[in-house]
């Protein structure tokens, strides 16, 4: 399956969401996010011959969302969240020469999640915390050869952070998150075929670190 279906599946999912929750929702948010993600390296070793070590650079990550307030104490939001980055890899295998390739990679999450609120509702300032869940479609590009390839995975997620209302209706959110991409087995993250192909399979958990915020917008249903 390529990312742009899985992306396509992803936004019908969304549809259906967005459907349901607007009808119980009592407050729509609109959230424009921008963060600082930091580096993350992966790992694999079978012998000294095959295996694979790099890096995934950190960098700016993007992202929108809306959120729906089902109580004044707990939100319902759904998620994209995007970063452009490369991932340096020393790698060998099949018999094959030690090899280092400075990967393209695009990694985009669509995630639905869960927020409680702490703090008297009317307040300047409120504090949060919430998980998520969903998926995440990778896409890798060797620039040694051109090719490339696709992947996606379950991802989770963790946040935690405040909102500053500086008006009624607009606000400022400040947050650090985790995000992790995971296998439903085994744990990992695909990258793409092979030595000779977009680079190699690399099963070995993505964790991404974050701190950042964003702009609230608050619209009352």
């Amino acid at each position: 399956m390529k990312v742009r279906n899985v992306i396509r599946c992803g936004s019908l999912m969304c549809f259906f969401s967005i459907a349901f929750l607007t009808a119980r929702a009592q407050v729509i948010n609109l959230d424009v996010y921008s963060a600082y993600v930091f580096d993350d390296k992966f790992d694999s070793y079978y012998n000294a011959s095959e295996y694979y070590k790099g890096k995934i650079k950190g960098g700016y990550q993007w992202g929108a969302g809306i959120e729906y307030r089902l109580r004044p104490d707990y939100g319902v939001e759904l998620l994209y969240i995007g970063q452009n980055t490369n991932a340096p890899t020393e790698y060998a295998g099949n018999g094959s020469l030690k090899k280092y390739t400075n990967f393209d990679l695009g990694v985009r999450y669509i995630l639905l999640g869960g927020l409680r609120y702490f703090g008297s509702p009317g307040k300047k300032v409120e504090g949060f915390a919430g998980m998520m869940g969903g998926l995440v479609a990778a896409s890798l590009k060797n620039p040694d050869n051109g090719r490339s390839s696709s992947a996606e995975k379950f991802s989770w997620g963790v946040r935690a952070g405040g909102v500053v209302w500086a008006k009624e209706n607009v606000g400022i959110k400040l947050q650090i998150q985790l995000l992790s991409a995971v296998q439903s087995m085994g744990g990992g993250f695909y990258f793409g075929t092979g030595g000779s192909g977009a680079g190699l399979s690399a099963y070995s958990t993505i964790y991404q670190l974050s701190v950042g915020g964003g702009l609230v917008l608050r619209m009352r249903s």
